[in-house]
Protein backbone atom coordinates (compact mmCIF):
# COMPACT_ATOMS: atom_id res chain seq x y z
CA UNK A 1 0.00 0.00 0.00
CA UNK A 2 1.55 3.27 -1.17
CA UNK A 3 0.81 6.13 1.45
CA UNK A 4 -0.53 9.14 0.08
CA UNK A 5 2.75 11.24 1.12
CA UNK A 6 4.86 8.81 0.67
CA UNK A 7 6.27 8.64 3.85
CA UNK A 8 8.91 6.14 5.26
CA UNK A 9 8.52 5.82 9.28
CA UNK A 10 10.02 3.17 11.12
CA UNK A 11 13.28 3.70 9.59
CA UNK A 12 16.16 4.32 12.13
CA UNK A 13 16.79 7.76 11.65
CA UNK A 14 13.37 9.42 10.66
CA UNK A 15 13.79 12.91 8.78
CA UNK A 16 12.61 16.14 10.70
CA UNK A 17 10.20 17.22 10.96
CA UNK A 18 8.64 20.49 12.69
CA UNK A 19 6.35 19.01 15.33
CA UNK A 20 2.81 19.56 14.56
CA UNK A 21 -0.24 18.66 16.32
CA UNK A 22 -1.37 15.02 14.52
CA UNK A 23 -4.91 13.22 15.66
CA UNK A 24 -5.33 9.50 16.87
CA UNK A 25 -6.76 8.57 13.23
CA UNK A 26 -4.47 10.01 11.47
CA UNK A 27 -1.53 8.58 13.65
CA UNK A 28 -3.34 4.62 13.16
CA UNK A 29 -3.70 5.82 9.42
CA UNK A 30 0.10 6.30 9.18
CA UNK A 31 1.38 3.40 11.28
CA UNK A 32 -1.31 0.96 9.28
CA UNK A 33 -0.10 1.72 5.71
CA UNK A 34 3.64 1.52 6.67
CA UNK A 35 2.71 -1.75 8.39
CA UNK A 36 1.18 -3.27 5.42
CA UNK A 37 3.64 -1.84 2.77
CA UNK A 38 6.43 -2.38 3.82
CA UNK A 39 5.90 -5.05 7.18
CA UNK A 40 7.80 -2.71 9.76
CA UNK A 41 6.49 -3.75 13.10
CA UNK A 42 3.71 -0.92 13.70
CA UNK A 43 4.69 0.35 17.55
CA UNK A 44 7.94 1.17 16.00
CA UNK A 45 6.14 3.41 13.67
CA UNK A 46 3.80 5.33 16.46
CA UNK A 47 7.24 5.83 18.37
CA UNK A 48 8.63 7.22 15.32
CA UNK A 49 5.57 9.68 14.21
CA UNK A 50 4.87 10.62 17.82
CA UNK A 51 8.69 11.75 18.33
CA UNK A 52 7.94 13.84 15.08
CA UNK A 53 4.84 15.16 15.75
CA UNK A 54 2.82 16.74 18.57
CA UNK A 55 0.60 13.84 20.10
CA UNK A 56 -1.07 13.94 23.20
CA UNK A 57 -0.48 10.96 25.54
CA UNK A 58 -4.77 10.50 24.86
CA UNK A 59 -4.27 9.89 21.20
CA UNK A 60 -1.38 7.70 21.06
CA UNK A 61 -3.24 5.51 23.40
CA UNK A 62 -6.23 5.36 21.25
CA UNK A 63 -3.77 5.26 18.07
CA UNK A 64 -2.20 2.53 19.37
CA UNK A 65 -5.40 0.48 20.42
CA UNK A 66 -6.67 1.11 16.50
CA UNK A 67 -3.62 0.72 14.57
CA UNK A 68 -3.21 -3.19 16.59
CA UNK A 69 -6.86 -3.64 16.41
CA UNK A 70 -6.96 -3.22 12.91
CA UNK A 71 -4.11 -5.73 12.91
CA UNK A 72 -5.86 -8.13 14.91
CA UNK A 73 -8.67 -8.15 13.01
CA UNK A 74 -8.45 -7.31 9.61
CA UNK A 75 -9.95 -9.88 7.94
CA UNK A 76 -13.20 -9.43 10.52
CA UNK A 77 -12.97 -5.68 9.13
CA UNK A 78 -12.86 -6.88 5.69
CA UNK A 79 -15.40 -8.77 5.52
CA UNK A 80 -17.67 -6.97 7.17
CA UNK A 81 -16.77 -3.95 4.98
CA UNK A 82 -17.31 -5.97 1.73
CA UNK A 83 -21.27 -6.16 2.75
CA UNK A 84 -21.46 -2.81 2.78
CA UNK A 85 -19.72 -1.31 -0.13
CA UNK A 86 -20.91 -2.37 -3.74
CA UNK A 87 -17.31 -1.77 -5.57
CA UNK A 88 -15.05 -4.75 -5.80
CA UNK A 89 -12.08 -4.26 -3.37
CA UNK A 90 -9.90 -4.37 -6.45
CA UNK A 91 -11.35 -1.04 -7.99
CA UNK A 92 -10.72 0.49 -3.82
CA UNK A 93 -7.71 2.72 -3.71
CA UNK A 94 -5.22 1.16 -0.57
CA UNK A 95 -5.49 4.44 1.56
CA UNK A 96 -9.49 4.47 1.59
CA UNK A 97 -9.60 0.84 2.22
CA UNK A 98 -7.48 1.60 5.28
CA UNK A 99 -9.79 4.46 6.90
CA UNK A 100 -12.65 2.12 6.05
CA UNK A 101 -10.88 -0.44 8.39
CA UNK A 102 -9.86 2.32 10.99
CA UNK A 103 -14.26 3.48 10.94
CA UNK A 104 -15.25 -0.06 10.90
CA UNK A 105 -12.77 -0.99 13.52
CA UNK A 106 -14.09 1.96 15.71
CA UNK A 107 -17.94 1.40 15.22
CA UNK A 108 -17.99 -2.55 16.01
CA UNK A 109 -14.99 -3.15 18.49
CA UNK A 110 -14.44 0.22 20.82
CA UNK A 111 -16.01 1.14 23.65
CA UNK A 112 -17.12 4.33 24.72
CA UNK A 113 -16.79 5.93 20.59
CA UNK A 114 -19.95 7.87 19.70
CA UNK A 115 -20.80 6.75 15.62
CA UNK A 116 -21.22 10.16 14.53
CA UNK A 117 -17.09 10.69 16.06
CA UNK A 118 -16.00 7.34 14.58
CA UNK A 119 -17.49 8.47 11.33
CA UNK A 120 -16.77 11.93 10.89
CA UNK A 121 -12.79 11.83 12.28
CA UNK A 122 -12.22 8.93 9.94
CA UNK A 123 -13.27 11.14 7.41
CA UNK A 124 -11.48 14.54 8.19
CA UNK A 125 -8.44 12.33 7.87
CA UNK A 126 -8.61 12.08 4.46
CA UNK A 127 -9.38 15.44 4.30
CA UNK A 128 -5.97 15.98 6.31
CA UNK A 129 -4.42 13.68 3.44
CA UNK A 130 -5.82 16.44 0.67
CA UNK A 131 -7.65 13.19 -0.60
CA UNK A 132 -11.23 15.20 -0.75
CA UNK A 133 -12.14 12.30 -3.10
CA UNK A 134 -12.28 9.67 -0.48
CA UNK A 135 -14.88 11.56 1.64
CA UNK A 136 -17.93 10.19 -0.02
CA UNK A 137 -17.21 6.61 -0.30
CA UNK A 138 -16.19 6.93 3.41
CA UNK A 139 -18.56 8.77 4.72
CA UNK A 140 -20.79 6.70 2.90
CA UNK A 141 -20.30 3.35 3.79
CA UNK A 142 -19.23 4.51 7.58
CA UNK A 143 -22.76 5.56 7.79
CA UNK A 144 -24.58 3.05 6.85
CA UNK A 145 -22.35 0.91 8.88
CA UNK A 146 -22.92 2.91 12.02
CA UNK A 147 -27.13 2.40 11.47
CA UNK A 148 -26.36 -1.56 11.11
CA UNK A 149 -24.64 -1.86 14.37
CA UNK A 150 -26.48 -2.62 17.69
CA UNK A 151 -25.12 -4.86 20.70
CA UNK A 152 -25.96 -8.35 20.56
CA UNK A 153 -28.30 -10.33 22.68
CA UNK A 154 -25.59 -13.19 23.48
CA UNK A 155 -22.56 -14.46 21.77
CA UNK A 156 -23.87 -17.54 19.99
CA UNK A 157 -22.27 -17.40 16.82
CA UNK A 158 -24.01 -16.43 13.71
CA UNK A 159 -23.65 -15.12 10.13
CA UNK A 160 -25.03 -11.77 11.16
CA UNK A 161 -23.38 -11.43 14.34
CA UNK A 162 -19.74 -9.80 15.02
CA UNK A 163 -17.77 -11.28 17.87
CA UNK A 164 -15.70 -8.90 20.00
CA UNK A 165 -13.77 -10.29 22.64
CA UNK A 166 -14.90 -13.47 25.19
CA UNK A 167 -18.01 -11.12 26.68
CA UNK A 168 -18.94 -9.20 23.69
CA UNK A 169 -20.81 -9.24 20.62
CA UNK A 170 -21.94 -6.76 17.95
CA UNK A 171 -25.22 -7.46 16.02
CA UNK A 172 -25.56 -6.58 11.83
CA UNK A 173 -28.62 -5.84 9.99
CA UNK A 174 -27.83 -8.52 7.65
CA UNK A 175 -25.73 -11.73 7.06
CA UNK A 176 -21.69 -11.35 6.35
CA UNK A 177 -20.34 -14.10 8.08
CA UNK A 178 -20.19 -18.14 6.41
CA UNK A 179 -21.95 -20.09 7.69
CA UNK A 180 -20.72 -21.15 11.58
CA UNK A 181 -22.43 -25.18 11.69
CA UNK A 182 -22.03 -25.62 7.48
CA UNK A 183 -18.45 -23.80 7.41
CA UNK A 184 -16.99 -23.84 10.37
CA UNK A 185 -13.19 -23.17 9.69
CA UNK A 186 -14.42 -20.37 6.67
CA UNK A 187 -16.39 -18.77 9.83
CA UNK A 188 -13.85 -18.97 12.29
CA UNK A 189 -11.28 -17.42 9.74
CA UNK A 190 -13.18 -14.42 9.26
CA UNK A 191 -15.71 -13.92 12.18
CA UNK A 192 -12.33 -14.00 14.57
CA UNK A 193 -9.53 -12.93 11.85
CA UNK A 194 -7.13 -15.52 11.50
CA UNK A 195 -5.16 -17.07 8.39
CA UNK A 196 -6.64 -20.16 7.45
CA UNK A 197 -3.78 -23.10 7.99
CA UNK A 198 -4.05 -22.35 11.34
CA UNK A 199 -7.59 -22.49 12.60
CA UNK A 200 -7.76 -25.92 10.35
CA UNK A 201 -4.80 -26.70 12.30
CA UNK A 202 -6.62 -26.00 15.63
CA UNK A 203 -9.41 -27.54 14.79
CA UNK A 204 -7.94 -31.14 13.83
CA UNK A 205 -5.60 -31.03 16.94
CA UNK A 206 -8.08 -29.57 19.34
CA UNK A 207 -11.54 -30.00 18.28
CA UNK A 208 -13.93 -26.81 17.29
CA UNK A 209 -14.87 -26.24 21.06
CA UNK A 210 -11.14 -25.42 21.91
CA UNK A 211 -10.17 -23.82 18.50
CA UNK A 212 -13.31 -21.14 19.25
CA UNK A 213 -12.04 -20.53 22.82
CA UNK A 214 -8.71 -19.58 21.49
CA UNK A 215 -10.03 -17.45 18.51
CA UNK A 216 -11.72 -15.35 21.70
CA UNK A 217 -8.56 -15.31 24.17
CA UNK A 218 -6.24 -14.09 21.63
CA UNK A 219 -8.50 -11.43 20.33
CA UNK A 220 -9.11 -9.91 24.35
CA UNK A 221 -7.36 -7.59 25.15
CA UNK A 222 -4.45 -9.03 27.34
CA UNK A 223 -3.61 -8.27 30.94
CA UNK A 224 -0.74 -7.19 32.30
CA UNK A 225 1.09 -9.65 35.06
CA UNK A 226 4.57 -8.25 36.66
CA UNK A 227 7.56 -10.15 38.66
CA UNK A 228 8.40 -8.46 42.15
CA UNK A 229 11.81 -7.91 42.49
CA UNK A 230 12.15 -9.40 45.68
CA UNK A 231 15.91 -8.00 46.63
CA UNK A 232 14.23 -4.73 46.34
CA UNK A 233 10.81 -5.01 47.74
CA UNK A 234 8.41 -7.50 48.76
CA UNK A 235 5.18 -7.95 46.60
CA UNK A 236 2.82 -6.95 49.91
CA UNK A 237 4.46 -3.44 49.32
CA UNK A 238 4.71 -3.36 45.89
CA UNK A 239 0.69 -4.04 46.01
CA UNK A 240 0.13 -1.22 48.59
CA UNK A 241 2.18 1.25 46.84
CA UNK A 242 0.59 0.40 43.22
CA UNK A 243 -3.42 0.55 44.94
CA UNK A 244 -2.52 3.75 46.17
CA UNK A 245 -1.99 5.02 42.69
CA UNK A 246 -4.69 3.68 41.72
CA UNK A 247 -3.67 0.08 40.12
CA UNK A 248 -6.32 -2.37 41.49
CA UNK A 249 -4.19 -5.29 41.90
CA UNK A 250 -4.39 -9.54 42.71
CA UNK A 251 -1.59 -11.98 43.98
CA UNK A 252 -0.70 -14.05 40.90
CA UNK A 253 0.13 -18.21 40.81
CA UNK A 254 4.35 -17.50 42.01
CA UNK A 255 4.56 -15.80 45.16
CA UNK A 256 6.61 -12.63 43.26
CA UNK A 257 3.92 -12.23 40.71
CA UNK A 258 0.74 -9.45 40.72
CA UNK A 259 -1.73 -9.05 38.43
CA UNK A 260 -2.33 -5.84 37.44
CA UNK A 261 -6.46 -5.01 37.16
CA UNK A 262 -6.50 -2.53 34.99
CA UNK A 263 -4.28 -1.26 31.93
CA UNK A 264 -1.72 1.49 32.83
CA UNK A 265 1.96 2.91 31.55
CA UNK A 266 4.14 0.46 33.38
CA UNK A 267 7.11 2.50 33.21
CA UNK A 268 5.49 5.56 35.14
CA UNK A 269 4.43 3.41 37.92
CA UNK A 270 6.02 3.87 41.60
CA UNK A 271 8.62 1.59 42.06
CA UNK A 272 9.05 0.61 38.13
CA UNK A 273 12.80 3.17 38.06
CA UNK A 274 13.73 1.91 40.92
CA UNK A 275 13.88 -1.46 40.05
CA UNK A 276 10.97 -3.21 42.13
CA UNK A 277 9.14 -5.18 39.63
CA UNK A 278 9.73 -6.27 35.93
CA UNK A 279 6.92 -7.31 33.45
CA UNK A 280 6.56 -11.10 32.85
CA UNK A 281 3.59 -13.48 31.75
CA UNK A 282 3.62 -15.95 34.56
CA UNK A 283 4.25 -18.89 31.86
CA UNK A 284 7.83 -17.30 31.06
CA UNK A 285 8.01 -16.81 35.29
CA UNK A 286 7.28 -20.65 34.80
CA UNK A 287 10.65 -22.01 33.00
CA UNK A 288 13.01 -20.12 35.74
CA UNK A 289 11.33 -21.56 38.45
CA UNK A 290 11.60 -25.14 36.70
CA UNK A 291 15.38 -24.86 36.40
CA UNK A 292 15.32 -24.28 39.56
CA UNK A 293 18.70 -22.08 40.73
CA UNK A 294 20.68 -22.39 43.37
CA UNK A 295 22.77 -19.63 44.73
CA UNK A 296 26.93 -19.35 43.61
CA UNK A 297 25.31 -21.87 40.56
CA UNK A 298 26.75 -21.32 37.17
CA UNK A 299 23.98 -20.36 34.72
CA UNK A 300 23.86 -20.30 30.57
CA UNK A 301 20.73 -18.08 29.42
CA UNK A 302 20.91 -18.62 25.77
CA UNK A 303 18.84 -16.28 23.53
CA UNK A 304 18.50 -14.88 26.22
CA UNK A 305 17.22 -11.23 25.11
CA UNK A 306 15.34 -8.87 26.02
CA UNK A 307 16.56 -10.02 29.62
CA UNK A 308 13.04 -11.24 31.66
CA UNK A 309 14.21 -14.43 32.06
CA UNK A 310 17.88 -13.56 32.95
CA UNK A 311 17.17 -10.90 35.36
CA UNK A 312 14.13 -13.87 37.21
CA UNK A 313 17.25 -16.33 38.07
CA UNK A 314 19.53 -13.79 39.17
CA UNK A 315 16.55 -12.86 41.53
CA UNK A 316 15.96 -16.32 42.47
CA UNK A 317 19.75 -16.96 42.93
CA UNK A 318 19.91 -14.00 45.33
CA UNK A 319 22.39 -12.31 42.71
CA UNK A 320 24.63 -14.86 44.25
CA UNK A 321 25.72 -16.53 41.71
CA UNK A 322 27.44 -16.16 37.76
CA UNK A 323 24.43 -15.57 34.47
CA UNK A 324 25.94 -15.62 31.21
CA UNK A 325 23.44 -13.96 28.69
CA UNK A 326 24.60 -14.50 25.33
CA UNK A 327 22.36 -13.09 21.99
CA UNK A 328 23.55 -12.49 18.38
CA UNK A 329 22.41 -8.72 18.35
CA UNK A 330 24.08 -6.04 20.46
CA UNK A 331 20.76 -3.91 20.47
CA UNK A 332 19.60 -7.09 22.53
CA UNK A 333 22.12 -7.15 24.73
CA UNK A 334 21.89 -3.80 25.96
CA UNK A 335 18.42 -4.41 26.78
CA UNK A 336 19.45 -7.13 29.32
CA UNK A 337 22.31 -4.82 30.37
CA UNK A 338 19.91 -1.99 31.15
CA UNK A 339 17.04 -4.60 32.64
CA UNK A 340 19.94 -5.66 34.76
CA UNK A 341 20.90 -2.12 35.82
CA UNK A 342 17.58 -1.39 36.87
CA UNK A 343 16.87 -4.31 38.61
CA UNK A 344 19.90 -3.32 40.25
CA UNK A 345 21.83 -6.70 39.63
CA UNK A 346 25.26 -7.45 39.10
CA UNK A 347 25.52 -11.20 38.64
CA UNK A 348 24.85 -11.20 35.06
CA UNK A 349 27.71 -10.62 32.29
CA UNK A 350 25.85 -10.67 28.60
CA UNK A 351 28.20 -12.06 25.73
CA UNK A 352 27.36 -11.57 21.69
CA UNK A 353 28.02 -15.18 19.95
CA UNK A 354 27.58 -16.16 16.70
CA UNK A 355 24.30 -16.57 14.51
CA UNK A 356 25.23 -20.58 14.17
CA UNK A 357 26.31 -20.34 18.17
CA UNK A 358 29.93 -22.11 17.64
CA UNK A 359 31.33 -19.30 19.68
CA UNK A 360 29.19 -19.95 22.88
CA UNK A 361 30.73 -20.54 26.07
CA UNK A 362 32.09 -24.21 26.40
CA UNK A 363 30.90 -24.41 30.31
CA UNK A 364 30.39 -27.01 31.82
CA UNK A 365 27.42 -25.05 33.33
CA UNK A 366 25.22 -26.36 36.35
CA UNK A 367 22.15 -25.74 34.77
CA UNK A 368 21.08 -23.88 31.03
CA UNK A 369 18.32 -22.00 29.89
CA UNK A 370 17.38 -22.30 25.82
CA UNK A 371 14.48 -19.81 25.61
CA UNK A 372 14.20 -20.85 21.60
CA UNK A 373 12.89 -18.66 18.89
CA UNK A 374 9.65 -20.01 17.97
CA UNK A 375 6.20 -19.23 16.38
CA UNK A 376 4.73 -17.32 19.26
CA UNK A 377 1.50 -19.13 18.75
CA UNK A 378 1.04 -18.91 22.13
CA UNK A 379 1.01 -15.16 23.16
CA UNK A 380 -1.07 -14.05 19.71
CA UNK A 381 -2.56 -11.73 21.73
CA UNK A 382 0.06 -9.84 22.72
CA UNK A 383 1.46 -9.60 19.22
CA UNK A 384 -0.86 -9.39 17.02
CA UNK A 385 1.35 -9.09 13.84
CA UNK A 386 2.59 -12.96 14.35
CA UNK A 387 -0.58 -14.16 13.23
CA UNK A 388 -0.04 -12.80 9.86
CA UNK A 389 3.53 -13.18 9.65
CA UNK A 390 3.77 -16.80 10.46
CA UNK A 391 3.30 -19.60 8.44
CA UNK A 392 3.49 -23.43 8.21
CA UNK A 393 6.74 -23.57 6.43
CA UNK A 394 8.23 -21.19 9.21
CA UNK A 395 7.20 -23.82 11.87
CA UNK A 396 9.23 -26.31 9.94
CA UNK A 397 12.56 -24.05 9.70
CA UNK A 398 12.15 -22.96 13.43
CA UNK A 399 12.10 -26.52 14.66
CA UNK A 400 15.40 -27.28 13.04
CA UNK A 401 16.65 -24.33 14.88
CA UNK A 402 15.31 -25.52 18.02
CA UNK A 403 16.55 -28.76 17.79
CA UNK A 404 20.03 -27.63 17.20
CA UNK A 405 20.10 -25.17 20.02
CA UNK A 406 18.61 -27.65 22.89
CA UNK A 407 21.57 -30.37 21.48
CA UNK A 408 24.29 -27.13 22.15
CA UNK A 409 22.22 -26.60 25.63
CA UNK A 410 23.15 -30.17 26.70
CA UNK A 411 26.45 -30.26 25.55
CA UNK A 412 27.55 -26.99 27.98
CA UNK A 413 25.83 -28.06 31.06
CA UNK A 414 27.46 -30.69 33.56
CA UNK A 415 26.95 -34.24 34.21
CA UNK A 416 23.74 -33.83 36.53
CA UNK A 417 23.25 -30.51 35.58
CA UNK A 418 19.79 -29.66 34.35
CA UNK A 419 18.35 -28.00 30.89
CA UNK A 420 15.04 -25.81 30.31
CA UNK A 421 13.69 -25.82 27.18
CA UNK A 422 11.25 -22.94 26.84
CA UNK A 423 9.01 -22.22 23.92
CA UNK A 424 6.05 -19.66 23.56
CA UNK A 425 4.33 -21.78 21.05
CA UNK A 426 1.38 -24.17 21.35
CA UNK A 427 2.30 -26.18 18.12
CA UNK A 428 3.78 -29.60 19.14
CA UNK A 429 6.40 -29.62 16.41
CA UNK A 430 8.49 -26.91 18.44
CA UNK A 431 7.64 -28.58 21.84
CA UNK A 432 7.87 -31.94 22.61
CA UNK A 433 8.66 -33.15 18.80
CA UNK A 434 12.17 -31.06 19.08
CA UNK A 435 12.31 -32.48 22.57
CA UNK A 436 11.83 -35.98 22.04
CA UNK A 437 13.64 -36.04 18.67
CA UNK A 438 16.75 -34.47 20.59
CA UNK A 439 16.53 -37.19 23.34
CA UNK A 440 16.39 -39.83 20.78
CA UNK A 441 19.62 -38.69 19.33
CA UNK A 442 21.19 -38.59 23.13
CA UNK A 443 21.69 -41.82 25.79
CA UNK A 444 23.25 -38.96 27.83
CA UNK A 445 20.13 -37.07 28.43
CA UNK A 446 16.56 -37.38 29.94
CA UNK A 447 13.11 -36.12 30.71
CA UNK A 448 11.95 -35.22 34.04
CA UNK A 449 9.01 -32.83 33.89
CA UNK A 450 6.75 -31.09 31.23
CA UNK A 451 4.90 -28.41 31.42
CA UNK A 452 2.09 -27.16 29.00
CA UNK A 453 0.51 -23.89 29.61
CA UNK A 454 -2.61 -23.26 27.92
CA UNK A 455 -3.25 -19.91 26.64
CA UNK A 456 -6.22 -18.19 28.88
CA UNK A 457 -5.49 -20.82 31.63
CA UNK A 458 -5.24 -18.63 33.19
CA UNK A 459 -1.58 -17.21 31.39
CA UNK A 460 0.05 -16.87 28.06
CA UNK A 461 0.57 -20.39 26.05
CA UNK A 462 3.79 -21.62 26.16
CA UNK A 463 5.77 -24.89 26.90
CA UNK A 464 8.82 -25.57 28.67
CA UNK A 465 11.10 -29.29 29.52
CA UNK A 466 13.20 -30.06 32.10
CA UNK A 467 16.11 -32.68 31.37
CA UNK A 468 18.68 -33.98 33.17
CA UNK A 469 21.88 -34.47 31.99
CA UNK A 470 23.12 -37.60 33.22
CA UNK A 471 26.58 -39.50 33.04
CA UNK A 472 27.74 -40.35 29.52
CA UNK A 473 26.60 -44.23 28.82
CA UNK A 474 29.72 -45.74 26.91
Amino acid sequence: MKSPRGRRYGSKKPRPQSRRPLSARRLAYDALTAWQERGVFAGRVLDDISREHDVSRADRAMAMEITYGVIRRQATLDTVIAAFVERPRKNIEDGVWALLQIGAYQLLMMQGVPPHAAVGETVEVAKSLRRPEWTALLNGVLRTLSKSVSDAADMAMSKDRVPVDVTHAKQLDRSVFPDPTSATVQYLVKAFSYPRWLVRDWVERLGVEETTRLCQWFNTPPAVTIRVNALQQTTEIVSEVLETAGVETEAGHWPESLRLMSSTRIGELPGFAEGWFSVQDESAMSAARLLDPQPKDHILDMCAAPGGKTTHLAELINDDGSIVAVDTDDARLSRIADNATRLRLNSIRCQKISLDGEDLPAGPFDRVLVDVPCSNTGVLGKRPEVRWRISPSDIEELSVLQRRLLGQALERVRPGGHVVYSTCSIDPRENRDVVADVLAQREDAQLVREIDHQPGRACDGGYQALLLRADRVH
